[in-house]
């Protein structure tokens, strides 16, 4: 719990609370569509960059890291509370992405290698989309209330401490004990896979999610003024918290190459839904059918890249965390230049879905 309260911070309200209240700064006119744009990829940059940062991160200091990753969180989402340039937000989205890198990348070392608690990996993951609903139904509770965007950014910012305060003793009191590693660990049962076209599916992937989960809320407001855009956000998050159980399980049963197929194509459809079904029921399905698919993807593609590493005699997984992380730049920039041409974004979500189904196709070698 204490390790899923460090994602819920650095990835549901560190990383993706930005999406439901980017369409308040939008109708505020503190951001336009294109500075949205660049702020999104600015924090995709900045998670690059503290994910590549963050592999020199070893087990006996993810104690410390995890409640670093806490604090720069939580100042991040104070300062955007403040009145400043949009070059400034951008810069400051930009280091909240390496905090939440830091954070996804500490939590893990701390549960899975210093406390060696593999079990608790599925809820560890489900922290992700947990802090994504819970960050929305806050702002929900902030719009009601008739708060403009500052209050928001700074009733995630209390929050967060106060959740990383519930955490930290945990985190804390743990960091001496370093336990000791199994005499042997289970062999997996799951056969390995081609390496390149792995690490080429896993780009798309980043790019195919990446245009929904920054625009579905903008995308709703627009089409559906009357309903309140966080809610359907927070059926994004409450569709990523329980679906690392399911594809976990699906990726043990089915294998990595079907699994992932179905993955893929659940989220392609629920990446065109707005598009194919322009309407509430539409919006609503797309968010739990994207939600619950793109931690999925992680939890199948990762495990797979660590089985590849031996084949290809390099470390897969960093390449992996690369070229995804290059995905979800190259998103919200295709996407701001394609509204740019067509006043809609119709044509970026389809170009998304099409990526995603171009994975499928790629995952024919694997």
């Amino acid at each position: 719990m204490a390790a899923a309260a460090i994602l819920a911070i650095g990835m549901g309200f560190g990383r993706f609370a930005f999406t439901a209240i980017y369409p308040h700064m939008v109708k505020e006119g503190v951001l336009t569509l294109h500075d949205g744009s660049l702020t999104a990829s600015a924090n995709y940059a900045g998670y690059l960059l503290g994910a590549i940062l963050a592999m020199r991160a070893r087990a006996h200091s993810a104690h410390r890291l995890c409640l670093w990753s806490v604090a720069g969180t939580a100042l991040c989402l104070g300062v955007l509370a403040l009145t400043m340039p949009v070059w400034l937000i951008v810069t400051v989205r930009g280091v909240a992405g390496v905090f939440s890198a830091l954070a996804m990348v500490a939590a893990s070392l701390w549960l899975l290698e210093q406390r060696r608690h593999a079990r608790g990996a599925p809820l560890l993951y489900a922290g992700v989309g947990a802090g994504i609903a819970v960050s929305a139904e806050l702002l929900v509770l902030a719009a009601w209330l008739g708060w403009h965007s500052a209050g928001m950014w700074l009733l995630l910012a209390g929050v967060t401490v106060l959740l990383g305060l519930a955490a930290a003793p945990a985190i804390a009191a743990s960091g001496q004990e370093t336990l000791a590693a199994p005499a042997h660990a289970a062999a997996s049962t799951l056969a390995p896979v081609a390496p390149w076209p792995l690490v080429l599916i896993y780009g798309l992937a980043g790019l195919g999610y990446i245009v929904t989960a920054t625009y579905l809320p903008v995308l709703v407001g627009t089409a559906l003024p009357g309903l309140n855009s966080a809610h359907v956000w927070a059926v994004f998050g409450l569709g990523a918290a329980p679906s690392c159980f399911l594809w976990h399980r699906l990726h043990e049963r089915l294998g990595t190459r079907r699994t992932l197929r179905l993955n893929l194509l659940l989220q392609a459809l629920g990446v065109a839904l707005p598009v194919l079904a322009p309407s509430a029921a539409g919006y609503l399905l797309s968010a739990i059918l994207v939600g619950g698919t793109f931690v999925g993807t992680v939890t199948i593609a990762m495990p797979a890249a660590q089985r590849a590493t031996v084949k290809a005699g390099t470390n897969m997984m960093a390449i992996m965390t690369v070229v995804y992380g290059v995905g979800q730049i190259i998103g919200p920039v295709l996407a701001g230049s394609l509204y740019a041409q067509s006043h809609s974004f119709n044509s970026a979500l389809l170009a998304a879905a099409g990526a995603l189904l171009l994975a499928i196709v790629i995952s024919l070698r694997l």
